[in-house]
């Protein structure tokens, strides 16, 4: 059993919402037991009970939950710098795809690749992200396309939770795209390997959720739809990739099957937010993508403001179009070209990126009962994470995580 500690001297970003801006605790002090948080408050009001336990003393370090990615393809194979290259001399991201190019390079390389490689690789890019403060990540699959392959990517990502002072979460992505030996067979690739896979999957218990890419270059709502009854009947969330190239009315599938959040959004009509927010769902907003492909359609903030949804922000680390580790990257981006707040950006990598994850009770506030993952930094405020462009301001990284 981990002994009590007391953290004093520092300034809490509790992220709570019933708590001012950025849930600010100038004068903080908390209380770590075990594996959670147990008090936190001003360290004037430090309850007589914690007299005794050993303290530290932060030097006026600003502190907030362990930041969240909760949307990530981080185990794949090889890269895509010549795509790249091709972007910028004019070729759109649906041009490159259609060349057979985007997803399907990345599964030929993928494939090839040993699990062992595959762990090395996304341990590069998962260290990444330790090091400026995450402590939650989500992993997809998407980039075997068979069976083995797919489950084989769940494996990996699992390994990785072994390995580093993460929780890692994942999904099932499958219906990502369409594998060259499914050609024109869309649906038989649903039938024959995404289900299957799935059921798989899930009995293995390496599933966390389900999610699929819902775009004209990809799978049809329709389509997609089967994947959702077959993750409903195994009583495992759903998440989609909706409206990130056009309007397939995605992110209403999502709602209608009671989804943790559609992704992207960036053709998410307005008139349909209203229906979207019911749902609860969270809008996980991805600007590295955006950035990269030189999108210029927005996502309906001011929609989804004035609708309640819960906004999240993610990096969306993939080769191609988002290759991205830097979740601080991301916070800045989702501010400088969706127009979201420093204090939108922070909530979006904590509580509402634990609400992405299903995990609103044990992740992304600084509050009793929650996890004792915490972000130390050498900031004066919260806003500096989403303004300094390049380098950590990550002064340490506290975990009481146990070990699986």
């Amino acid at each position: 059993m981990k002994q009590d500690l007391l953290l004093t001297g520092c300034r809490l970003a509790t992220m709570r919402r019933d708590a001012g801006a950025y849930g600010l605790i100038d004068d903080g002090a908390m209380v770590l037991r075990g594996d959670c948080i147990a008090w936190v408050g001003s360290v004037d009001a430090i309850p007589p009970e914690y007299s005794g336990i050993e303290v530290e003393n932060l030097r006026g370090h600003l502190v907030t939950p362990t930041l969240i990615d909760c949307h990530t393809h981080l185990v794949f194979g090889g890269n895509r710098a010549r795509e790249f290259e091709m972007r910028l001399g004019g070729a759109s991201y649906e041009e490159i795809a259609r060349a057979g190019g985007g997803i399907v390079s990345t599964v030929k390389a993928t494939r090839a690749a040993s699990e062992d490689e595959l762990v090395a690789l996304a341990l590069r890019r998962l260290d990444d992200l330790i090091g400026e403060g995450v402590g939650v990540v989500e992993i997809k699959s998407g980039y075997g396309l068979t069976i083995e392959d797919e489950i084989r990517m769940l494996r990996v990502a699992r390994r990785l939770e072994a390995i580093r002072p993460v929780k890692i979460v994942t999904s099932w992505l499958a219906a990502h795209a369409i594998p060259p030996e499914f050609k024109d067979r869309a649906d038989a690739y649903i039938d024959e390997i995404v289900i299957p896979g799935l059921k798989q999957a899930a009995s293995e218990d390496l599933v966390d959720a389900v999610d699929g890419f819902c775009e004209n270059i990809a799978f049809s709502a329709a389509q997609i739809e089967r994947v959702f009854v077959t993750a409903t009947k195994l009583g495992l969330p759903v998440k989609l990739h909706a409206e990130q190239l056009s309007d397939q009315k995605g992110a209403l599938l999502a709602a209608r099957y009671g989804a943790l959040s559609a992704d992207h959004l960036e053709y998410l009509d307005e008139q349909d937010v209203e229906q979207f927010s019911a749902s609860g769902a969270v809008a996980v907003l991805l600007p590295g993508a955006f950035y990269t492909l030189k999108e210029t359609k927005l996502p309906p903030i001011g929609a989804l403001r004035r609708h309640g949804v819960d906004m999240a922000v993610a990096t969306d680390c993939n080769p191609g179009s988002s290759p991205i580790s830097s979740i601080l990257t991301a916070m800045n981006m989702a501010c400088t070209e969706f127009s979201m707040t420093p204090e939108e950006a922070l909530q979006g990598v904590t509580r509402n990126g634990a609400k992405a994850l299903g995990l609103s009770g044990e992740y992304g506030l600084l509050a009793p009962g929650f996890a004792a993952e915490l972000a130390v930094w050498n900031v004066d405020h919260p806003a500096d994470l989403s303004y300094w462009i390049g380098g950590s301001p990550l002064h340490k990284f506290i975990s009481r995580k146990s070990k699986p």
